[in-house]
C-alpha cells in the first residue's frame, strides 16, 4: 500500500472537523511531496532545524505542525512560517513564542501541551501548574500568541482502559478552559497511529498519525 492509499484509509475513518496531522518527522522531503500530492497538507516535525530545512524545498501553502519539545533558542529558526506549536509546556516557551512572532509581525498558535500520562517523562504542565499559570494573566500580555487549545500523549500501554482514562482526563481539562478562550479554542489533540481511534471516542479534533502513514522511519 502506498502513501496515497494510507492516506485515503485514514481519511476515511476521521469525522467530519477532525484534522489529520500527518507525522512527517525523520521521512524525507519526497516522501512529504507524495503526501502532498495525495492531498495532505498538514505536517508535524518534532526538530526545528529539519522542519525549516523541509519547509525550504516543500510547497509554500503546507501548514506546518510543531510537534515535539521545543527549545526556547530554536523557536526563531520556525517563527517566520510555523502554523501551530502543538507542544507548549512551559511559561518560557510563551514568551519566547511572543517574542519572535512579534518580531515576524505573526500571530502564532499554540496548543497547551497537559501532562496527563502515567510516564513521568513525558513532558507538558500539569494540571495545578498550568492553572496557576493561566490564572497569572500572563497570556492577556501576549498579542502575538494565539492558544487554540489543548494536546496530551497518551500512556505507552496496551492497557485500553489506562488510555481512555488519560483521553477522558485531557477531554475535561478542555471543557474546563474552554470559557477562558472562547471559540478561537477549538482544538482537542489526541491519538497517534495506535490510539487515535480512542481518541475520536473523548472528542478529539486533531489525530497525529506518522507511522501509519509513512511506515517506519528511514533515518
Amino acid at each position: 500500500m502506498n502513501i496515497k492509499e494510507r492516506l485515503q484509509r485514514i481519511w476515511s475513518t476521521l469525522p467530519e472537523g477532525v484534522s489529520l496531522v500527518a507525522v512527517s518527522k525523520f521521512h524525507p522531503a519526497e516522501r512529504i511531496e507524495e503526501a502532498y500530492n495525495a492531498g495532505q497538507r498538514i505536517f508535524g516535525e518534532s526538530r526545528p532545524q529539519e522542519m525549516a530545512a523541509k519547509q525550504a524545498v516543500l510547497p509554500a501553502d503546507i501548514e506546518w505542525h510543531m510537534i515535539g519539545h521545543l527549545q526556547t533558542n530554536k523557536v526563531k529558526l520556525i517563527a517566520p512560517f510555523v502554523s501551530l506549536v502543538a507542544s507548549v509546556d512551559s511559561d518560557r516557551l510563551v514568551e519566547e513564542i511572543e517574542k519572535q512572532a512579534a518580531k515576524c509581525n505573526r500571530i502564532i498558535d499554540i496548543l497547551l501541551e497537559v501532562h496527563v500520562a502515567q510516564e513521568q517523562s513525558k513532558s507538558g504542565w500539569e494540571y495545578d501548574e498550568l492553572m496557576q499559570y493561566l490564572a497569572s494573566g500572563a497570556l492577556q500580555t501576549m498579542p502575538h500568541v494565539r492558544v487554540r487549545g489543548v494536546m496530551t500523549i497518551a500512556s505507552n500501554t496496551d492497557d485500553e482502559a489506562i488510555v481512555r482514562s488519560d483521553f477522558q482526563r485531557i477531554n475535561d481539562i478542555f471543557e474546563e478552559l474552554k470559557p477562558q478562550f472562547g471559540e478561537a479554542f477549538d482544538t482537542l489533540s489526541i491519538g497517534m497511529s495506535d490510539d487515535y481511534p480512542i481518541a475520536l471516542e473523548y472528542g478529539s479534533t486533531m489525530v497525529r498519525i506518522g507511522t501509519a502513514i509513512f511506515g517506519a522511519r528511514e533515518y
